[in-house]
């Protein structure tokens, strides 16, 4: 793994972690907790998912082929449906609000990684040669 695939693959793990402790949360019923259900879906399988597309996104190599980084920006789209700038209007955000910080952290460098991949550190062509 090169330097330039540790900072996106960073923001992955941090997003893995950050949703399996929410997850793990909802199942322990411990406070603050998601609620097991919104309006669109319930939030557990929602949570599998994000998951699930973070580790593809990981394992093909976020920083270093496009596959991976189209993963990757799936992943931090997720990511935002629970994390987003939405959350700053939540009742619950004077105790979410590190939950919220690093999310919007973590996608805003995968966004980055996809939009701008210089912005990381990997010049465009090597990307493209790579992948």
């Amino acid at each position: 793994m090169t330097t330039t695939d540790r900072i996106p693959a960073a923001a992955l793990l941090a997003l893995i972690i950050l949703q399996s402790v929410m997850l793990a949360a909802l199942y322990a019923g411990v406070a603050p907790h998601p609620p097991a259900a919104i309006v669109l879906f319930a939030i557990a399988p929602f949570l599998g998912v994000a998951l699930s597309v973070a580790v593809a996104a990981l394992v093909l190599g976020a920083g270093s082929n496009r596959m991976g980084r189209w993963l990757g920006f799936f992943a931090a789209l997720l990511a935002l449906l629970s994390f987003g700038p939405q959350k700053y209007f939540d009742a619950q955000f004077a105790l979410i609000w590190p939950a919220v910080m690093g999310g919007q952290l973590g996608s805003a460098v995968l966004i980055a990684n996809l939009l701008a991949p210089r912005l990381i550190g990997q010049p465009i062509a090597a990307q493209e040669m790579q992948a």
